[in-house]
């Protein structure tokens, strides 16, 4: 097969569906620290929830290997992508990048010439500062725009490309990205990096800004005994507005906005802003007025139905309806969860269950961020503020 030899440093939904949309014209090494992730990807059974990856993995001659051995991975590689997780912390009030910094120093050593292309959300500044410290001009930044269960589509039908280096090999790696894609017209941006790095985190911050937007509209609309879809129907015919994510929610939550939008907010410390800081705090309020609108109804035990952000997706990672759990058990509400996709016995102290319709029949109130089938018949029970079924 032509092309390049591509090491992809993290299989999850940013590697992973990066690996796939690579591996149909350049061969693909993909790296991971779980054994059991490495085992399945060899076994073309995909390790995350995401149909696309599922089908490309299982109906495509893909040129795609996986191993835990790094040296294996990067020898020889033309590029080396870093999708590796990078949490924020709370104590620091920025990312820790340190996964990313240990993967682009084991690609200095063993691939020096390689082109570096990070993936990973970074702060503001992180590819400058990385590359001095670490003594290296081989690292680009270069930010992904995915959905949780949709990203090799994502990836298929990219809505911009960005680049966080105007040169010529920035326009490669551009037209590589470009050339997997199945949209033929997908308009390409060379930046410096630090700008690409803000380009992430600002089109991320604006997106839970608009969450929180129909979310206190919402709220609004709760105190009042006003009806909310008919207010965001309304609103949301004006053209300058759109009819698009405006569902209201338990909040923003998932991978990307929450720690997103903090690091954004610890990037304006020494800049005046009123905005980015609303933003953050207004996804707290939210579940203070969710948690205060189930406890009216006093109830006994209550079900959260499902701990994953929407349908189609295996993440519970800062999913929102965590943070209505955390208030309802702190005024002492008994928890049940069903959740069929994790594995454990219990989360956080309530137990996991399995059994729907004994969930269903032995709670007084089934608290669902997204409404599903699987509820029909218990209106009576259901606290949902999905109102248009959509995510």
């Amino acid at each position: 097969m032509a092309g390049k030899t591509i090491a992809v440093a993290g299989i999850g939904y940013v590697g992973l569906s990066s690996a796939v949309l690579l591996a149909g014209r350049n061969r693909v090494r993909a790296l991971d620290v779980d054994p059991h992730k490495v085992e399945l990807l060899n076994a073309r059974r995909c390790p995350i929830v995401d149909a696309d990856i599922v089908h490309y993995l299982s109906e495509n001659q893909l040129d795609l290997t996986a191993t835990t051995d790094v040296t294996e991975a990067f020898d020889g590689a033309d590029y080396i992508i870093v999708a590796t997780p990078t949490n924020y912390d709370p104590v620091s009030n920025y990312f820790d990048t340190s996964s990313v910094e240990t993967v682009i120093a084991q690609a200095k050593e063993i691939a020096p010439e390689a082109v570096i292309i990070v993936k990973s959300t970074v702060p503001v500044g992180f590819t400058r500062h990385v590359s001095e410290r670490l003594g290296t001009q081989q690292v680009i930044f270069s930010p992904e725009f995915l959905r949780e269960g949709r990203a090799l589509h994502d990836n298929l039908h990219p809505s911009r490309i960005i680049v966080g280096e105007n040169s010529q090999r920035g326009e490669d790696f551009a037209n590589l990205l470009k050339d997997s894609a199945l949209d033929e017209h997908v308009e390409i941006l060379l930046t410096g990096s630090t700008e690409a790095e803000a380009i992430k985190l600002f089109a991320n911050t604006y997106l839970a800004l608009r969450i929180a937007y129909f979310n206190e509209l919402d709220s609004y609309a709760l105190t009042q005994g006003l009806d909310t879809r008919q207010i965001i129907k309304g609103v949301c015919l004006d053209p300058r507005i759109g009819d698009h994510y405006n569902n209201p929610s338990f909040g923003y939550g998932g991978y990307c906005l929450p720690k997103d939008s903090k690091q954004l907010l610890a990037n304006y410390r020494d800049v005046p802003q009123n905005l980015i800081a609303a933003v953050v705090d207004a996804n707290r309020t939210r579940k203070d007025v969710i948690s205060d609108d189930i406890l009216a109804r006093k109830p006994r035990v209550v079900g959260i139905y499902r701990l994953v952000m929407k349908a189609g997706s295996d993440n519970f990672r800062q999913s929102a309806i965590q943070g209505i759990m955390k208030r309802l058990r702190a005024k002492g509400v008994e928890i049940w969860i069903y959740e069929p996709a994790m594995e454990d016995e219990s989360f956080f102290g309530s137990p996991i269950m399995r059994d729907l319709d004994a969930f269903r029949n032995g709670v007084d109130v089934i608290v669902a961020n997204r409404n599903s089938s699987d509820l029909e018949g218990y209106s009576e029970k259901l606290y949902t503020r999905d109102l248009f079924g959509s995510d």
